[in-house]
Parts: structure tokens; sequence; C-alpha cells
């Protein structure tokens, strides 16, 4: 009995603890002395707990990881987000200033324009206000003066008086019949300044063309209506009729015509109803009747040289140059056989058929443009230089040529087209996106003063 006590006294145990209370426990332990160990009993199923806690722990941490760096992508791209936003904003804070500046911008154009035209209407109208008759021993002679000037007061009646006798002896001149026999021709004596009436306001009006009818048909257009082609394009269509000047200067056409054939630089002219023009890259010539808006004739200009063979000194194509004075409807060109020299063709009105024609000794691509005035051809030195001079005039009534200098002014530097209107006796230009006209002088013919 004793014996077996201190067995069971060798085997068992006090053991004193704190709990996780901070209390203080006695476990008293006893070991079996049947069994060696307790079936089932062991260690790993805390084990097994202890392992789920950590793997769990472990999944937090991932997750809260994860969280972070999800949460600094999305703060940057809000930043880039933001960023984006206010650069568009900028962008168009700065596109809504530049289109109000763009409408500022128009408005004092269009201001400028409109007066541009009122001053142009002025000095138009100042222009033609009647001239002071001067007395010399030889008669009374005509002769321009200011509109300021004492001669232009209408109240007086001996002064209106002369004039109107005046008026009617020049008058007498002119022709009376539709064959147009002029007498009152002459040789060019000067040219005057450049008058502005309008400046194309497109590069498409660098150059091209602007006329008058000296002697319309019909009653749809009269002397008044202002023809303009903007000659820069590659197809060049667009006839633009204008009621009169005024109009004109002010930008407002009346009706627009499509051409049927495209136009070949600045070599057209309008004539008794009709314009006359070259067809792109051909020798080929066109009327067009302006009333009822078709083709009325067509031929080819024989042995012309065309599409940059002989053009003017400018180039642009000039090969062949239309005018019209009091004799009728000429062409200006070069042939392979003149070797380029300018020759001259009096053609038919109606069916463009060549009457007769001159070779000269002026080389066509030496000289800045030419018109015709009385039968006479005029060239001009130079096209672009702002004091030049109307160098040579050709006479198809003896077929002499001789060389003259009369002063010529290229006020905007670049002349590409330059025509006579025996109607309105002044030179339409158009120079360097600017169309002006400059009044003439003419000898009467076997006199020496105008």
């Amino acid at each position: 009995m004793l014996s077996s006590q201190s067995q069971a006294t060798d085997r068992a145990s006090l053991r004193r603890s704190n709990d996780s209370a901070g209390r203080c426990h006695y476990t008293f332990t006893v070991a079996s002395p049947e069994e060696s160990s307790c079936p089932g009993g062991s260690v790993k199923p805390e084990m097994d707990g202890v392992m789920s806690r950590v793997i769990l722990l472990e999944a937090l941490v991932s997750q809260l990881l994860a969280g972070a760096d999800g949460g600094t992508r999305t703060r940057v791209e809000s930043n880039t987000e933001e960023g984006l936003q206010e650069a568009y904003a900028q962008v168009t804070r700065e596109r809504n200033q530049l289109q109000q500046e763009k409408e500022r911008l128009n408005k004092q154009l269009q201001e400028q324009q409109r007066r541009l035209g009122e001053l142009s209407q002025e000095a138009e109208s100042l222009r033609q206000k009647p001239c002071k008759q001067t007395h010399t021993s030889g008669g009374a002679q005509h002769d321009s003066r200011p509109a300021s000037d004492p001669a232009n007061d209408f109240k007086n009646g001996a002064y209106q008086e002369m004039k109107a006798e005046v008026t009617k002896v020049q008058a007498s001149h002119l022709n009376t019949d539709e064959n147009q026999t002029i007498t009152d021709c002459g040789e060019l004596l000067s040219v005057g300044d450049p008058v502005l009436h309008r400046k194309a306001d497109s590069i498409t009006g660098k150059y091209g063309v602007w006329l008058q009818d000296p002697e319309p048909l019909g009653p749809h257009y009269t002397k008044k209506t202002v023809w303009r082609i903007d000659a820069v394009g590659k197809d060049v269509r667009q006839l633009f009729a204008f009621e009169d000047m005024d109009q004109f200067s002010r930008g407002f056409p009346m009706k627009v015509l499509v051409l049927p054939e495209p136009v070949e630089s600045t070599g057209a002219t309008i004539y008794r109803g009709s314009l006359y023009y070259q067809r792109k890259r051909s020798r080929s010539l066109i009327r067009y009747n302006l009333t009822s808006e078709s083709l009325a004739s067509r031929l080819e200009l024989p042995h012309a040289g065309f599409h940059g063979q002989y053009p003017y000194s400018w180039g642009g194509y000039t090969d062949i140059d239309l005018a019209v004075d009091e004799q009728g409807l000429w062409a200006i060109y070069s042939t392979s056989k003149a070797k380029g020299a300018v020759v001259i063709a009096q053609l038919d009105p109606e069916s463009l058929a060549v009457k007769q024609s001159w070779e000269t000794n002026i080389r066509k691509n030496t000289v800045g443009n030419a018109f015709m005035v009385c039968g006479r051809l005029y060239t001009v030195a130079s096209y672009t230089a702002p004091n030049t001079t109307i160098n040579y005039v050709f006479d198809t009534a003896t077929g002499t040529q001789r060389a003259v200098a009369v002063p010529f002014k290229n006020k905007y530097r670049y002349t590409s087209m330059l025509d006579f209107n025996h109607g309105q006796r002044k030179l339409y230009a158009w120079d360097n996106f600017h169309m002006v006209t400059y009044d003439i002088r003419v000898g009467r013919a076997n006199q020496g003063s105008s």
C-alpha cells in the first residue's frame, strides 16, 4: 500500500501559474498508472488552430496591402485625369479668346472696307465734277481743275452757259452711229495717277480682270455695270456682275455667271454685250453672250502661242491678251514664226475671225503689259516698278513703231491686267489685289494737244 502511494507521489505534480487575466491558477497533475498515453491525445489540433489563425492573418495583411496599392493607383489616375481636364479647360479658354479676337478683327476689316468704299465713292464723285475752262489766244481749251475751284460754282450763269456750249462741241466729235467712225483719236500723251476702286479680300484676288462695257447692248446691262473675274485658281469660271461702281466698291455683286469653259489668265475683255476670253490651256478664243448666258462663238487663233509660250514679262500664262478700242476688237499675242515678237490681230467681234494682222519688233516677254488706243498698241516697260514708262507705240494705220516715254505708275507693284475703255476714256488695271483706273490724255489726229 505504501509502495503504491510512493509511486503515485513520484508521478504527481503541482504547478502554479497566472492565467491571461492575471489570476493565479493551481494545476495538480497525476500520471495515469495504467495508460502511457491518452487515446487521440495530441497537440496537433492546437497547432492546426494556430496555423489557421496565422493563414487568416496573412490573408488579411495581403488584402490590406493590396488595398493600399490600389489606393495609390487610384490617386495617381485621379491626379492625371484632373490634369487633363485642367489642360482641356485652358485650351478651350484660349480658343474662345482667339475666336473673340477673330470676330473683333473681322468687324474692324468690314468697317475699314466700308470707309474705303465711301472714300472711293467720294473721290470718284469729286473727280467727275465739272472742270474749269481756261481761255487761250486760240480759243477755249479743256483743262482739269480741283473740285474746290471757283469755276465749279453752279451759281455762275455765264460759266454754265459756256460749259454747255463746250460740251456740245465735244459731243459733235463722238460717234453718231453704231459703226462708230472715231474722229477724236490721236496719240497717247499722258496717263494720270491710279484711282483705287476696290481691293480684293482673298488670295484669289491676287490678279484678275475687271472692266465695264464701252458699248453695251440690250437693256440688261449698261455702261455702269462692272464685271470682275478673279483669275487665281485651277478652274476659273465665275464672272461677277455689279450694278454700278458704288456696288463694286462695296463688294456686292448683283449676279454671278458661270462660264461654260475655264478662263486662262487675265487677257479677257468686254465688248458689245459679250465677254471675250481665251480658253484654259488652248489657243481657242470664246465669245460668251452676257444676255443669253451662252457660248456664242469659238475659234482658234491661228498659230498663237499659249500656256506660257509667249507671256508678258510677269508670266501668268498671258500669251493671248484681248483688247478693245475705238476701232474694235484686238488680240495681242505671238507665234513661233514671229519668234516671240508681239503680233497684233484685228478680230471680227461676231465670228472671232482674224481680219488683219501686224507683226512688230517688240519682244513680248520684255514688256509688262500692253493695251490698244485708237488703233495703236502701247506697251508698258515694267509691271512692278513704281515709276515706269509706256515705252513703245505701234501704229496699225502706218505699220510703224517707235520708242516713247510716257510716265506710268505701278502703285502697288504688280500690274497683271491693263485695258483701255474708250467709253470711259480710262485705263483699267489690276495691280496686286487693287483694282484701279487711270485718266488718259490723247492728242487729236494731226494736232499737238488734246
